[in-house]
């Protein structure tokens, strides 16, 4: 039997995490939320006749933490097996990359290189990026702040040799900052997808449809073409 989504409106609104820490996907211009993620949830809104009420976080990991709390009805997160425990995902809608930002004169050439004795990484606590990094870390140490830009925040006043991030996040971050360089080469690809806040939700097929449909007839890409402008 299909299973609509119209179960996830209550009177009449769709309560959506927005995490505007990852600026790949989130952008805010004169107070107005834009960005893929934010355009796919108003089309959701749409799409089931409801308001879409956005619930902003500053981080992916405080998203998660409150999916079992009844605060969203709808996020975006990035796939993760053990967010899987928790959460229900759409396929991918989005693959983004994760890399390191370096201080001028550092030795690294590439993320490859910056996992060594005596090495400190700055990294946002639950961000899919610190779930990979705490996976395969073997002689670095990781350092955390609550979300990605008081990490930003942390390295810009000295601490830890490196950060991880989005990558587009650590340019918006750094940029016309002489002294701070983003690196090339990849730590680590996030594909985004849209969630449900409980595992095996019934649901996620009609949501995962929605995806489908949104990449199919390039609404998907046509946002993220507007982002990158």
């Amino acid at each position: 039997m299909e299973i609509d989504l119209e179960s996830l409106v209550d009177d009449g609104h769709l309560r959506v995490a927005i995490n505007t820490g990852n600026r790949a996907l989130v952008q805010q211009v004169d107070g107005e939320l834009t960005g893929v993620s934010p355009a796919l949830a108003r089309r959701l809104a749409d799409h089931l006749g409801a308001r879409m009420v956005p619930v902003i976080y500053s981080g992916a990991g405080h998203v998660f933490a409150d999916a079992d709390r009844d605060l969203w009805d709808v996020a975006f997160l990035a796939i993760d097996p053990i967010r899987a425990r928790k959460v229900s995902f759409t396929r991918p809608y989005h693959r983004i990359e994760a890399t390191y930002a370096k201080r001028s004169g550092s030795a690294f050439a590439s993320p490859d290189e910056v996992d060594q004795p005596g090495v400190t990484i700055l990294s946002s606590v639950g961000s899919a990026y610190d779930l990979w990094l705490k996976g395969n870390l073997r002689h670095a140490t990781l350092d955390h702040a609550a979300t990605p830009g008081e990490s930003f925040e942390a390295f810009r006043a000295g601490q830890g040799d490196v950060v991880a991030g989005i990558r587009a996040s650590l340019h918006r971050a750094f940029a016309g900052e002489g002294g701070i360089a983003v690196m090339d080469g990849t730590l680590t690809s996030v594909d985004q997808a849209m969630v449900l806040p409980r595992p095996k939700d019934p649901r996620i097929a009609a949501l995962d449809m929605f995806v489908e449909q949104a990449i199919a007839d390039g609404f998907v890409a046509e946002e993220l073409e507007k982002s990158a402008k």
